[in-house]
């Protein structure tokens, strides 16, 4: 098993996405990037801890690779709007990924370029790189959020309209 750590705005949105993918055994709502250890969520909305919010990917190479997964993460967020997704304002929902060691960084330095010579996005990509730093999970009732509320109005209007697109795209990565 290998890690990535992803922030593409709320981690709501980004826990369901690659929930779904294959080769994904595990994803993990949480924080990365910031001032101090253990912060909460209230702490982290301020805005002023650094933070991000994260997800913390488990997968299994020989299923699913890096570069599909970090393809999927720039389809499913805005990679070109600098710390917003969406109504999402702040740091805390940068779009950044949180690179464990130079090849993860190459890959998504390649990545990167190539999106923009293709002119995928009608702007600039502003997703931050940046080596990972202490990962502290979010409190439990951020964990598999939308699979356990999706009644709730933000799961209804935000998220699953993300995973409809999302699982249209992208249906061979999809789980059986």
């Amino acid at each position: 098993m290998e890690k990535l750590v992803l922030g593409g705005g709320c981690f709501w949105c980004t826990e369901a996405v690659f929930q779904r993918l294959k080769g994904v055994t595990k994803v993990v709502s949480g924080y990365m990037g910031g001032l101090f250890p253990n912060p909460s969520y209230r702490e982290i909305c301020t805005g002023k801890t650094g933070h991000a919010e994260v997800i913390e990917i488990s997968y299994d190479p020989k299923e699913i690779s890096l570069e599909e997964l970090l393809l999927v993460f720039f389809k499913t967020h805005d990679p070109t709007t600098l710390n917003r997704q969406g109504n999402d304002v702040g740091t805390q929902y940068r779009s950044v990924i949180f690179y464990a060691d130079e090849q993860q960084r190459s890959i998504a330095m390649q990545l990167i370029k190539q999106l923009e010579d293709a002119k995928v996005f009608d702007a600039a990509i502003v997703t931050e790189l940046s080596p990972a730093s202490e990962f502290y999970p979010a409190e439990d009732y951020h964990q598999d959020y939308f699979n356990q509320n999706s009644y709730q109005p933000y799961c209804s209007f935000v998220i699953q309209p993300k995973l409809n697109k999302f699982m249209k795209e992208f249906e061979e990565l999809l789980t059986k």
